[in-house]
């Protein structure tokens, strides 16, 4: 069932305010007469006139909506100057409302064009449909028609322009929840290595449990790549690394590991590298971002540690990785684990448990009930010291200075860190970042 309707106006020349009214009424009484569309909401996207304030164009759409206020649906009208800024607003309200279904309604020629606007600004969570809207004449006879024109496709030029577009509305927007931080561990030497952990604030991702610096997309989340990429964007700017550089895990919740140069695995955990300017980064929503740093061999690593990867060890496997590839001493290697859920908050069925517990019976609390609360932090540091890591040179929450201690519990800070474990699916991800300055 269709949940909104978008009615695209954008492009359609209002020689008078007379005429945009007209074409107004019309296609809402187009739709009203032809479709048997029963949606929530109605947009009406118009293009804001240079010089023109929104209110004022608003305001002599006005007489063309008031016949419509009794329907059972909320219309809104939005003005823009680019299409970028129109449907992105739109997209806005869809995202407070929660709706994915969307009707198009448009003219023939501009659909080829907003499918590529919406395959930028929108994910797979969205369903849209399109209704071709001919505009006759002096905009006096209206026909919707369904899905005309399916075979063509937008010249690559064009689709550069749009790109270009997007990625500068998205450049112009405040950022949101503060300004963005960056946490950085003492443990790793500031005159070789670039690194930090980033936190949720700073970007302009504005869905509640995605705002507002959420560093990852994913076909199950609203938040689409292009934001994410204006989000490393401003990320990049603020610690000082090169974006085109940028290297992130694909994440498999296992214990493979990449060597930057090598051949690339499909899916991968961990990622090390001796070159120079390039950053590494995992990503963290509880899963634990771990960083590696050898001052000696100027070598570094990133892992993404959730509790299936702790138990696979794929923190000693980027050890490993390390110590073979770049000749590493392992006593030379420092390790520093990012913010991740806490002991005080994450569980785990009992069955899962168990395999904590036999790491050491402190990895676990409540070991005995259905769902016991598990310390994948110290599971983490057991595993490293025993690969023969320094106790010394592993910086987690044992740390007793508040000062120095950067893996807070993910789950404890809404203010501060995303939480698969608190938020649900739609959930936000920081990272753990690292690279070899030039």
């Amino acid at each position: 069932m269709v949940e909104a309707v978008l009615i695209d106006l954008f492009s359609l020349p209002a020689n008078s305010q007379s005429n945009i009214q007209g074409l107004l009424h019309n296609t809402l009484e187009a739709i009203e007469k032809h479709s048997s569309i029963h949606a929530l909401c109605v947009y009406v996207m118009c293009c804001q006139r240079q010089g023109s304030e929104r209110k004022g164009e608003q305001e002599f759409l006005l007489p063309a909506l008031r016949s419509f206020q009794s329907l059972n649906r909320k219309l809104e009208v939005v003005s823009a100057q680019t299409t970028s800024a129109a449907l992105y607003t739109i997209k806005q309200r869809l995202d407070e409302k929660d709706l994915s279904i969307i009707k198009v309604i448009l003219p023939t020629l501009r659909k080829h064009l907003m499918k590529v606007y919406i395959d930028h600004l929108f994910t797979s969570v969205y369903q849209f449909e399109f209704e071709d809207l001919q505009v006759v004449s002096d905009c006096e006879n209206l026909q919707i028609s369904e899905h005309q024109n399916e075979g063509q496709t937008l010249p690559s030029q064009d689709v550069a322009l749009i790109q270009s577009e997007i990625q500068m509305y998205l450049e112009s927007l405040p950022s949101l929840k503060g300004e963005l931080t960056i946490l950085r561990s003492s443990l790793i030497p500031g005159d070789i290595f670039l690194h930090g952990f980033t936190t949720r604030t700073g970007g302009i991702s504005y869905i509640p449990t995605l705002s507002s610096c959420n560093l990852f997309s994913s076909s199950k989340r609203r938040d689409p790549q292009v934001v994410v990429k204006e989000n490393l964007r401003r990320l990049a700017n603020a610690a000082g690394f090169n974006p085109e550089a940028f290297h992130r895990v694909k994440v498999d919740h296992a214990n493979a590991v990449c060597v930057m140069g090598k051949t690339e695995p499909d899916n991968y955990d961990g990622i090390v590298t001796n070159q120079k300017g390039v950053t590494l980064a995992a990503p963290g929503a509880d899963c634990i971002p771990v960083l590696f740093a050898d001052p000696v061999r100027r070598a570094c690593g990133a892992a993404h540690s959730g509790w299936k990867g702790t138990l696979l060890g794929v923190s000693m496997a980027t050890v490993n990785a390390m110590v073979s590839e770049y000749g590493c001493n392992v006593k030379d290697i420092l390790v520093v684990l990012g913010p991740s859920v806490g002991p005080c908050c994450y569980k785990l069925p009992h069955e899962s448990a168990k395999e904590f517990h036999r790491i050491d019976p402190k990895c676990v609390r409540l070991f005995d009930s259905a769902s016991p609360y598990i310390d994948i932090r110290r599971a983490t540091r057991i595993l490293l010291e025993r690969g023969g890591i320094l106790p010394e040179n592993i910086q987690d929450d044992s740390v007793t200075d508040q000062n120095q201690n950067i893996t807070f519990c993910t789950a404890c800070h809404p203010d501060k860190f995303y939480s698969h474990f608190r938020d649900g699916t739609n959930f936000g991800t920081q990272i753990g970042f690292i690279s070899i300055k030039d």
